[in-house]
């Protein structure tokens, strides 16, 4: 297996490291970099426990090979410090487990940066990417409405 040396840009620090070629980023992440917020679940993309944001976008880091973004800004949950979703989660106790919560900040932390006015309809369209056994999504959308109107002030 082809090994590579790769900076990647992690919360806005630089991590040389080495990678196979099927090293996926969260592996990278958790097990080179030590940055344990990004879960593993069920590893193939359906439950959103691993998203992290590559330039802005949420992606799904179990699918996404550490090689690939390199070159790209990646925000894990670790990055968001007291971040106004990361509040409102604790505000509207949108969380029970607490073990997909961090997949479902950086997901609608992604959400408010690209549609900050998002309406009812697409707020549910981007939290269906990612999977809560533990609680109802209510308390999730409430959040991000907070998070919102802080947002607008």
């Amino acid at each position: 297996m082809d090994n590579h040396f790769i900076i990647l840009s992690v919360n806005d620090e630089s991590f040389p490291v080495h990678v196979k070629t099927i090293d996926t980023l969260l592996y990278t992440l958790r097990e080179k970099i030590g940055l344990t917020g990004a879960k593993p679940g069920c590893l193939n993309g359906d439950c959103g426990d691993c998203t992290v944001n590559i330039d802005g976008q949420a992606i799904k880091s179990c699918l996404t090979l550490a090689v690939e973004v390199a070159e790209q800004k990646i925000t894990t949950i670790e990055g968001l410090q007291n971040s106004p979703i990361q509040e409102e989660f604790i505000n509207h106790f949108a969380f029970q487990c607490g073990y997909c919560t961090p997949g479902f900040i950086m997901n609608c932390q992604a959400l408010l940066e690209q549609e900050p006015t998002a309406t009812d309809t697409t707020i549910k369209q981007w939290l269906s990417s990612n999977i809560c056994r533990c609680t109802g999504y209510q308390e999730i959308e409430d959040a991000v409405k907070a998070a919102q109107l802080k947002q607008k002030q």
